[in-house]
């Protein structure tokens, strides 16, 4: 499946319509339904080997934030025969209590994989577990890229970001 098939099939697959609330506390007249993309094995495939074609010889490890990133990070591993882990919202507080599930070292380059960004909060919060845990984020890739202040938000804080597919290339104008 190339981009353009690829962009087609997550907008058919997850474009909605209505009065959203998104994570970020903003409202929009369209909202892409992650889980109906990301349940698609075609799609999630496909963004697996999107997401490969970030991979640089330095990164040892993918990751991504409970809970949209979790299918793309194993999707991206797959491809890419490269360790994952998961990057809690918060602590579950039963078990291990842990943020990180899988391993996660010092000195590990990590590929950080989103789902959808508008403002980059919660992709900014993992980004930070895991440099306190004394590994190096090396870029920030996410599926759609909402152009809602993501991009910028990401970059200030010191990260490399880059997006599979935009709002614009989903035809969504507003």
């Amino acid at each position: 499946m190339d981009k353009q098939q690829l962009t087609k099939r997550i907008k058919e697959a997850s474009y909605l319509e209505g009065d959203f609330l998104l994570r970020s506390g903003k409202r929009s007249k369209y909202y892409m339904d992650k889980y109906l993309f990301e349940t698609q094995p075609d799609i999630l495939k496909a963004l697996g080997k999107e997401f490969g074609r970030h991979l640089t010889g330095d990164v040892t490890l993918i990751a991504g934030a409970e809970l949209g990133g979790v299918a793309l990070a194993a999707a991206t591993a797959m491809q890419a025969n490269k360790p994952w882990i998961i990057v809690r919202n918060s602590k579950k507080d039963y078990g291990t209590s842990k943020m990180v599930e899988g391993v996660l070292k010092a000195g590990d380059v990590v590929l950080l994989v989103e789902d959808i960004a508008t403002t980059g909060g919660q992709v900014l919060e993992a980004a930070k577990i895991i440099t306190e845990a004394g590994a190096t984020v090396k870029k920030i890739v996410c599926v759609i890229d909402r152009k809602q202040g993501a991009r910028e938000n990401i970059e200030t804080a010191g990260y490399v970001f880059d997006s599979i597919i935009t709002k614009e290339d989903l035809g969504i104008t507003d």
